[in-house]
């Protein structure tokens, strides 16, 4: 990947921890209309079927996932609005 995950710039968060699939995707949904195109969307989450639930979604609607980062006790996970 070439971004720098540590070091990217986000235009805005939600937080989806303690919220069970399908929770963090629908907020993710929601989250990503608040950022313009181009932006990048940074979504927390604990529950593990985020990490293949979030890159899917972005891949179908047209988005693009730029991966997600471990912190303590949850992902950080960053996708970029593409339309």
């Amino acid at each position: 990947m070439s971004e720098d995950l540590n070091n990217i710039e986000v235009a805005g968060n939600v937080d989806a921890r303690g919220s069970a699939c399908p929770g963090p995707l629908l907020e993710a949904k929601k989250g990503i209309g608040k950022v313009k195109v181009g932006e990048v969307l940074e979504i927390f989450s604990n529950d593990s079927g985020t990490r293949t639930d979030l890159q899917a979604w972005a891949k179908k609607v047209g988005h693009e996932y730029l991966g997600f980062l471990e912190a303590d006790g949850y992902d950080k996970h960053y996708v970029r609005r593409k339309k």
